[in-house]
């Protein structure tokens, strides 16, 4: 009978963790999960007790804090602090118990603010982070550093993947701490179904951004979590395309049927000008994403509408 993979996905329970659980169930594989309630990530006794009893040969981080540009203003402590924390532990513990390979998500905002365009992996730490979410950046940073060294002094195996913006049917609506798509869908939505007029949004418009559907990464993840022998230990992964924050929104209100005006307040900020990845490593590794934007856009709002 052959053995199956034993793979600890920390946090299951978010966006890209719902992803990648659907993605990784296979025949082959026996996915070990745990609620919070009963694991606190922060806890280093913890997770450290846990993967030395459940000896997990992959352990996947799709854990953390996140939010959007709000709530990474005014909590770059607490956003700094436990993503350092769940990250290290998670790292750590599993080198310490001897885990096979590593999976480590790290973010496309750990890259300088004005990083010559699209953006190479080599890139990383040659300039000032965006201050509006330095807090996360910092510590996507030093969870990568540490699996980085880890791979360097002791031949651990992470890897760690580098995603643009993600979005997808389960995302976080009606949320301040959501992500700017959810965020457009959720205001223009409202505009029309109250008659406004017109609808506010925040920042200029004119910031660019990449977008990748969250079961694209899922796919991503489960092809490297099975690729052997690379020589890269930071890998971009996005689809090559971005578009002005503006050219989203008239995008949703197109396929809403919105007949208002959009209003920019430019008083908010706009975070990163542009951040669009270079994707050549992960091309050459023989990895393509498969969802185009606006499919997947119209597939979001459809279920975004009837659960409304």
């Amino acid at each position: 009978m052959r053995i199956k993979t034993k793979i600890f996905v920390a946090g299951h329970g978010g966006f890209l963790g719902k992803a990648i659980l659907k993605k990784f169930n296979k025949k082959n594989i026996h996915l070990l999960v745990e609620d919070k309630k009963n694991l606190n990530l922060t806890r280093r006794d913890e997770v450290y007790k846990y993967l030395n009893q459940k000896s997990p040969d992959i352990v996947i981080n799709a854990a953390g804090k996140v939010g959007g540009i709000k709530a990474n203003i005014n909590n770059n402590a607490e956003f700094l602090d436990e993503n350092y924390l769940i990250q290290s532990n998670l790292i750590l513990g599993s080198y310490n118990s001897n885990v096979k390979k590593f999976i480590n998500i790290a973010s496309s905002c750990i890259y300088p603010t004005l990083c010559k365009q699209p953006i190479k992996e080599e890139y990383l730490l040659n300039g000032l982070l965006e201050e509006t979410n330095e807090g996360y950046a910092i510590s996507k940073i030093s969870g990568l550093k540490l699996c980085e060294y880890l791979h360097k002094q002791y031949a651990f195996d992470a890897l760690t993947l580098i995603p643009c913006n993600l979005y997808g049917e389960d995302d976080k609506f009606y949320n301040e701490n959501s992500h700017f798509l959810p965020g457009l869908i959720s205001k223009i939505y409202d505009a029309k179904k109250n008659n406004y007029k017109r609808v506010t949004l925040w920042g200029s418009g004119s910031p660019r951004r990449e977008l990748i559907h969250v079961d694209d990464l899922a796919k991503a993840i489960y092809y490297f979590s099975k690729k052997k022998n690379y020589k890269t230990r930071l890998i971009n992964i996005g689809t090559g395309v971005d578009l002005k924050i503006s050219q989203y929104a008239n995008l949703i209100k197109k396929e809403i049927e919105y007949k208002g005006k959009i209003i920019w307040d430019k008083t908010f900020p706009d975070g990163m000008k542009r951040k669009l990845l270079d994707i050549s490593k992960m091309n050459k590794m023989g990895f393509q994403t498969q969802i185009e934007f606006k499919n997947g856009l119209k597939k979001v709002i459809k279920k975004f509408i009837e659960n409304s």
